[in-house]
């Protein structure tokens, strides 16, 4: 890799100053190698994590100057985070006297409220446009990624806890990250939008089910509050994040706003009254809770798009890419605070739960494509479930692991996975922009 970044700017020379500084960082990530391969065999392992973890951040800055590679800065200033959190957990696990990991469902929501933003109620127009290509991909979703996860997880002999991570995985739906990697695909995004909208809606339902049918003998799995968490951590915030979008948009009328208003009011009542059905609230505490609901998932969001409409609205872009910035920040925290917490257990088994990570999200674009094929789907539909299969939303896995209180272990495979599932799903979605649909179909007409 190192030596193409070369090529490319002896090649197409940037200006002087790019040019050098890319020198100084291929300098400083061989310094800082062998600076770790050295200080760790003379056993100085705490200074040989920081150059290693130093390696990583210069490489992160190296791959930005080659475009078929910069894609992969973020996932590898990850691997350089948790590097440290490796050699460093204390570091990562204590604010004073404050857990980190009470940071994470909060982290978690303002990302699943940027997803919400991203989405719209019209978004959920391509069900009816393509619903055997929807119903295809939901099938899909639910079947290969938690059938693929309990398989590798008994078959590798993980502890029950770390096996029941790996199927946690496999049932949850895809997030908003695969929407991205099917646009720099050029798939079939409405198709995308589609499965990511109703998966995520189903999956208050489906996934607790999944979690308790396969992973039921490892864990304890509390069907009905794993619902309310899932609502509560992925739903309500969506609900919240299309109500924003909803005002700031500039061809905002009032009948959309009452519109949105009086659905997103009903869902909230509607699955109040389901979890006061099943148990999990009283019925004198129905109004209690859909109130404060709607008053943090709606009325919040609905004054904070009036101020953004008030002094920023010719400038919706900028908030659009703080959110972004806001998310992957609070990715790689959650990412690092799980791996720090569960050191011990990614020190015993780290590699093997890697590759089992690996080959779980490899064999879902696997069987997601060529599913997808057998029942007749066009190309660029297969693709985009292929996609939206592989990825997971590891955030949402990694918010119920905390919930469960097993973070430690049972959310070390969602960690391990979302990074992984970044560079293998933009690897792919590059290699598919590179082999557009209508090159293949001219090349087998030829």
């Amino acid at each position: 890799m190192t030596a193409n970044i070369e090529n490319n700017i002896k090649n197409n020379p940037p200006n002087r100053t790019k040019n050098n500084f890319a020198k100084l960082l291929i300098i400083l990530e061989t310094i800082f190698l062998i600076m770790f391969l050295l200080l760790t065999w003379f056993g100085f392992y705490s200074f040989g994590g920081l150059c290693f973890a130093g390696f990583w951040f210069c490489l992160a800055g190296l791959v930005r100057f080659h475009t078929m590679t910069k894609s992969f800065s973020y996932t590898i200033i990850v691997f350089g985070c948790v590097t440290t959190s490796m050699y460093f957990p204390d570091f990562y696990l204590h604010i004073g006297s404050i857990k980190t990991t009470a940071f994470i469902i909060p982290i978690l929501q303002v990302i699943m409220f940027g997803m919400g933003t991203q989405l719209s109620l019209r978004d959920f127009q391509g069900i009816l446009q393509n619903p055997y290509g929807v119903f295809v991909g939901m099938i899909c979703q639910f079947s290969i990624m938690p059938t693929i996860g309990f398989l590798i997880a008994t078959g590798f002999g993980f502890e029950p806890e770390i096996a029941a991570g790996i199927i946690l995985v496999g049932s949850v739906p895809c997030g908003i990250a695969s929407n991205v990697m099917n646009f720099i695909a050029k798939s079939n995004m409405a198709l995308a939008v589609s499965l990511t909208a109703v998966s995520t809606l189903v999956a208050p339902i489906l996934t607790p089910f999944l979690v308790k049918f396969f992973a039921g003998q490892l864990v304890e799995v509390l069907y009905v509050k794993m619902m309310v968490e899932i609502t509560h951590l992925v739903i309500l915030p969506i609900i919240a994040g299309l109500m924003f979008r909803t005002i700031v948009t500039s061809t905002i009328h009032l009948y959309s706003v009452l519109l949105h208003l009086t659905v997103f009011v009903l869902l909230i009542t509607v699955f109040n009254i389901l979890f006061t059905v099943c148990g999990h609230y009283l019925y004198k505490d129905i109004f209690n809770h859909t109130l404060s609901q709607c008053g943090i998932f709606l009325l919040l969001p609905v004054l904070g798009a009036f101020l953004l409409r008030t002094f920023i609205i010719y400038y919706p872009d900028w908030f659009d890419r703080i959110l972004s910035l806001v998310s992957m920040i609070g990715l790689l925290l959650t990412i690092v605070i799980i791996n720090a917490a569960g050191r011990d257990y990614l020190l015993k088994i780290g590699f093997l739960l890697i590759f089992a990570c690996l080959l779980h999200n490899l064999l879902g674009f696997f069987f997601g494509y060529w599913l997808a094929r057998f029942v007749g789907l066009d190309e660029r539909s297969c693709r985009t479930i292929a996609i939206e299969v592989g990825m997971q939303n590891g955030g949402l896995a990694s918010g119920l692991a905390l919930q469960m209180g097993k973070v430690a272990t049972v959310g070390l495979a969602p960690a391990i996975f979302g990074p992984l599932m970044n560079i293998t799903g933009s690897s792919l979605a590059t290699w598919w922009r590179n082999r557009p649909v209508e090159k293949i179909y001219n090349n087998t007409n030829n």
